[in-house]
């Protein structure tokens, strides 16, 4: 057991962040530990996917009058799905902080369950009408 862990550590050091981001994702009520949350957990699914694109021996896949056949390069694809979702995460990430900067803005609070009160509040005073509780 200890030896199959050993020799999976990578993998086992992804699913451990993918946990440690899950959990303060949901646990916490401040937007910006949610999305350093959501981060940590985009950096797990990296790890994860370089890791099962590396092989221990093969060569980077760039055939330049090199050995041609296939068997002897590492896979490029996982490398490529991690730089389309590192440039992905980044914009989503900005698009988050530019979000969590107008909230703050306009409530002077970063506390989820604090701004949802207070739109709710906001709702009521403009509508003059209380919504109905789920």
């Amino acid at each position: 057991m200890l030896q199959t862990l050993w020799n999976n550590r990578i993998e086992c050091v992804a699913v451990l962040l993918f946990a440690i981001g899950f959990f303060t994702l949901i646990l916490h009520p401040n937007l910006l530990k949610k999305i350093i949350g959501l981060n940590i957990m985009d950096t797990a699914a990296y790890l994860f996917l370089t890791s099962i694109g590396y092989i221990k021996g093969k060569l980077a896949p760039i055939v330049a009058g090199g050995n041609p056949h296939a068997e002897n390069y590492v896979n490029p694809l996982p490398a490529g799905l991690v730089l389309t979702g590192i440039v992905v995460s980044v914009s989503v990430t900005a698009l988050m902080l530019a979000l969590t900067w107008r909230l703050y803005k306009a409530y002077h609070t970063l506390n989820v369950d604090e701004i949802y009160m207070l739109s709710r509040e906001k709702l009521e005073r403009e509508t003059g009408e209380k919504e109905e509780e789920i």
